[in-house]
């Protein structure tokens, strides 16, 4: 009776770790021996008369029944605690789910979601027949839902994330702890990489939302979500190319995007985009240089004109292009010179001759804009040095009679007229050098290029100068 109720001490209440197996063998040990003293006892005492053997025999059955059935009784005592301590188990992971829902954003839960799926994984498959693990898919489809939070408020792009992240997880718990679950995030994750990817195509950002629809091929290539793809893409390349000449920079810029988009995605899925978008980069290049030229970014649009002229050179505006872009590119030393584009056509009338000659060291190029647009290049003059000043320019350009300076004719039709002139190289670095001038009819011009030292590096490097003849009688330098 000590030793039972040592036990019973020891066993109660019941734990799920069950009683120490010493303490059982103990109390088995001391059952033993006090069965042999009874058994001792009883032989050395002559059996008495009936009935007191069948009370012995009784009472010796209730001995046996009392230790079996309180065996019993504990073991599911013990089932119980064990119930209670998965039960418990289960709740921290339910806390574990709850905090991570509460984070602001999907990134900064998503360690808590993920202990929190392992714990609820583990509980399946280690006591799949426990009233814990039973409550299991129900607790995952709730944590399904909170971390999918984004795409049912229909923020696609802020969707993506948390939908790949539920999809991966079969290869970490595996998909028989997921059921069902393991392919759910398949269909929304489709729907978000296609949706966020064409919002961000139409926002102008083609390089990101590129990203989502490359993704979205690569993953789901047989899906409803691919297989609009192109449809939408050649809508958007419409409407794009449908508003030029309007905000042509822009939509040109978006073309090429959608143009090298499309290179990316496969072939027989976007068949057509490209083709269409090119052609809209063809009219929109232009049309953008145009827009540069009148918004005052010259050297933005002599690039651009450049460019178009360059790349197209079958388009009935090249022409015009390579004209603007020397307007342009005169307009950047020189405001006025980008007042407005260069006229499509010369005008008729009489034109006067315009001599221009380098007395400097060193090739030049000139470039004209006024009535008549154009560039020429002049040699090097053999010999000819860089003068010590302006004043000294003005008198010895051109003037040595002994010498051979490289020269060109202009006809050019009279009107205002804006000059650059580009020095090649030469031992000193030259400084472009803009001019105006204005053409007047009768009247023959020359025009001499030369340079101007710096003094000490005081003064800025040598420009290139311009002696103009000026008209009869005007007294005008030009």
């Amino acid at each position: 009776m000590a030793a039972t109720a040592g036990l019973l001490v020891a066993a109660l209440p019941a734990s799920p770790e069950g009683v120490p197996g010493l303490l059982v063998a103990a109390w088995a040990a001391v059952a033993v021996l006090a069965a042999a003293d009874a058994a001792r006892r009883a032989l050395r005492r002559p059996l008495p008369g009936w009935p007191r053997p069948a009370l012995v025999l009784g009472l010796g059955l209730v001995l046996l029944a009392v230790p079996a059935g309180g065996a019993v009784a504990y073991e599911s005592a013990r089932d119980e605690a064990v119930e209670e301590m998965l039960l418990e188990r289960l709740a921290k992971t339910d806390a574990l789910a709850e905090r991570a829902a509460g984070r602001a954003g999907f990134a900064a839960g998503k360690k808590e979601y993920t202990r929190a799926v392992e714990g609820y994984a583990g509980l399946a498959a280690d006591h799949p027949e426990r009233r814990a693990a039973k409550k299991v898919p129900a607790k995952l489809e709730a944590l399904y839902e909170s971390v999918a939070t984004p795409y049912r408020e229909d923020d696609h792009c802020e969707a993506i994330e948390p939908l790949t992240y539920l999809r991966e997880l079969p290869d970490s718990v595996g998909e028989q702890a997921l059921g069902k679950l393991a392919t759910w995030p398949d269909k929304p994750l489709a729907d978000a990489l296609y949706t966020c990817g064409m919002d961000l195509v139409g926002q102008g950002q083609a390089g990101t939302g590129g990203d989502h629809l490359t993704a979205l091929f690569e993953e789901f290539p047989e899906s409803k979500e691919a297989g609009q793809v192109g449809p939408a893409l050649l809508t958007e390349v419409s409407e794009r190319s449908g508003a030029l000449p309007d905000d042509a920079c822009d939509n040109t810029s978006r073309l090429r995007a959608l143009d090298a988009l499309a290179g990316k995605l496969p072939g027989e899925s976007v068949s057509g985009v490209s083709d269409k978008a090119r052609s809209g980069v063809e009219k929109g290049t232009y049309s953008c240089g145009v827009e540069e030229f009148e918004d005052g970014k010259f050297s933005e649009a002599a690039e651009t004109f450049t460019d178009f002229a360059d790349t197209y050179k079958g388009n009935k505006n090249r022409d015009k292009a390579r004209k603007a872009a020397i307007a342009a590119e005169i307009a950047e030393e020189r405001p006025a010179a980008g007042r407005k584009l260069p006229p499509a056509k010369s005008p008729g009338g009489t034109r006067m001759e315009l001599v221009v000659s380098n007395g400097g060291p060193g090739t030049v190029e000139i470039l004209y804009t006024g009535p008549v647009t154009g560039r020429l290049t002049l040699k090097a003059c053999a010999g000819c040095k860089a003068y010590d000043s302006v004043a000294a320019g003005k008198a010895g350009a051109c003037k040595d009679k002994s010498r051979s300076y490289p020269k060109q004719r202009l006809s050019l039709p009279a009107g205002e007229y804006h000059f650059l002139y580009k020095r090649g190289s030469s031992t000193d670095t030259v400084r472009n050098h803009s001019s105006g001038a204005r053409i007047e009819p009768g009247y023959t011009y020359t025009d001499c290029a030369y340079t101007v030292k710096g003094l000490g590096g005081l003064l800025p490097p040598p420009v290139d100068g311009a002696a103009w003849t000026p008209p009869p009688g005007t007294g005008r330098d030009r």
